[in-house]
C-alpha cells in the first residue's frame, strides 16, 4: 500500500503529524504532497522542522490567489504527481482549498480518498470551508469523523455507514504528543514578558471576518472593550491576510491589543496553554482550548464544531462588540473542568490501520 498524504495550511500540518508519525512507525510507504497554500516560513516550513517531520517529497508553491485560481493551480500539479507516483491512497484533512482539490484529483484518477475530519458541518454556504468540506465528504471513500455527531450528520446526508469510522480528531494526538515538548522548549512566554492567566489570547483571519470591513472594525472594537474591562494583554500573532486588510481598511488598533508575527505551534502551543481566555474565528484553535480546557469565545456567528459549546469550553459571540465583552465576563470565571469531546489521543492509529484495513479486505476480495 501506497498512500499520498496531501497538505497545505499550517493547521493541515498539524493535523496530520499523528497521521504521518503513525505511518512511519508502521514503516508504510508514504509521501507528502505540500500544496504551498499557506508559503510564509513562519506559517509553513518551520513546522515540519519544529514538530520533527518528514520533509514534503513535492511542494507546488501555489500560493495565495482566487478560490479559483488556487484550486486549479492545485488540480494542475497535484493530477501530475499522483499520475506519476500512483498512489493506492490519498488522504486529506479539513476544509481548505488544498483538501477539496486533492479529493477531486485523486477521485477523477480512481484513487481511493480518505478524509480526515469528515461530517463537520456550519450550515453556512458563505465559508468557502464549508463548500470544500462538503465536497470532500461526498467525494471520500474512507470518512473519518472525529465524534459520533460527526458520523450522525454524514449519515443524514446519505453517506454508507460502511465508510464512516469514528476515530477522534487527531488534534487531541497532536495536542497531547506536543504539549509536554512545548514546556520544555518554548520560551514564549518569557520572550513577550507574560505570566500564566494574565493574558489573553486571539486569532482572526477567516475571510468572512477579516475581508468584511464591517465585522473586522467590530472585532478590533470589542477586543479593546475587552482591555478597557479587564485591563489584561491582548496577544494576537495576526495572519497576513488580517495584517494587509487592517491596513486596506485604514483600521486602528485599540488599546492594549499586542500585535506579533505567526509563531511556531510550539509557541503558541505555550500560549493557549497559560491564556486566561482565548478569541478566535478558527475552527482548530476552539478544539485545542477545548482540549486544553481554556475558556473561549468563537468570534463567529457559527461553528462547526458544536461539542465545544455543548460541554461549555466555548461560546459565540460573532463580531459584535457588546457580544465580545459580555462573553468575556461570563467566560473568564468558567470552571475548567468540562470533558474533552473529540477523543483519546490514539486517532492516528485509528486512521492508519482502518486504512489498512479496507485496503487489505480490497485486495483479498
Amino acid at each position: 500500500m501506497k498512500v499520498s498524504v496531501i497538505l497545505g495550511t499550517r493547521p493541515e500540518i498539524i493535523k496530520m503529524a499523528p497521521v504521518t508519525r503513525e505511518l512511519e512507525r508502521q514503516e508504510l510507504d508514504f509521501f507528502i504532497l505540500h500544496t504551498g497554500q499557506h508559503y510564509s516560513h513562519n506559517l509553513d516550513s518551520v513546522f515540519f522542522q519544529e514538530l520533527e517531520l518528514p520533509q514534503p517529497k513535492y511542494n507546488l508553491e501555489v500560493g495565495s490567489g482566487t478560490h479559483a485560481e488556487e484550486t486549479g493551480k492545485m488540480l494542475i500539479g497535484i493530477e501530475k504527481i499522483l499520475l506519476e507516483e500512483k498512489p493506492d491512497v490519498v488522504l486529506a484533512e479539513g476544509d481548505t482549498n488544498s483538501v477539496l482539490a486533492g479529493t477531486l484529483a485523486a477521485a477523477k484518477l480512481h484513487i481511493k480518498v480518505g478524509h480526515v475530519e469528515a461530517g463537520l458541518r456550519s450550515y453556512d454556504r458563505s465559508m468557502p470551508e464549508e463548500i470544500n468540506r462538503v465536497l470532500a465528504d461526498h467525494i471520500a471513500d474512507y470518512l473519518f469523523a472525529p465524534t459520533e455527531k460527526a458520523k450522525r450528520i454524514l449519515l443524514s446526508e446519505g453517506v454508507l455507514k460502511e465508510k464512516v469510522f469514528v476515530t477522534g480528531n487527531t488534534i487531541v494526538d497532536a495536542v497531547y504528543q506536543h504539549l509536554e515538548l512545548a514546556r520544555r522548549k518554548s520560551q514564549i512566554l518569557k520572550k513577550l514578558g507574560l505570566k500564566e492567566r494574565e493574558y489573553f489570547l486571539v486569532t482572526a483571519h477567516r475571510q468572512e471576518n477579516v475581508d468584511i470591513r464591517d465585522r473586522l472594525e467590530g472585532i478590533l472594537e470589542g477586543l479593546g472593550l475587552v482591555y478597557q474591562k479587564f485591563h489584561l494583554p491582548l496577544i494576537y500573532p495576526i495572519h497576513p491576510r488580517a495584517s494587509r486588510r487592517i491596513q486596506e481598511f485604514g483600521l486602528g488598533i485599540p488599546p492594549g491589543l499586542k500585535l506579533i508575527e505567526p509563531i511556531g505551534f510550539l509557541d503558541f502551543l505555550g500560549l493557549e496553554a497559560n491564556a486566561a481566555l482565548i478569541l478566535t474565528d478558527s475552527g482548530g484553535v476552539q478544539e485545542e482550548s477545548c482540549i486544553l480546557k481554556v475558556p473561549c469565545i468563537t468570534l463567529r456567528d457559527n461553528t462547526e464544531r458544536p461539542e465545544t459549546l455543548e460541554v461549555g469550553g466555548n461560546t459565540l459571540a460573532g463580531a459584535n462588540p457588546g457580544a465580545i465583552l459580555s462573553s468575556a465576563g461570563k467566560m473568564l470565571p468558567a470552571e475548567r473542568n468540562w470533558p474533552n469531546p473529540f477523543g483519546d489521543g490514539q486517532a492516528g492509529v485509528r486512521i492508519v490501520e482502518a486504512i489498512r484495513g479496507t485496503q487489505k479486505a480490497g485486495v483479498q476480495g
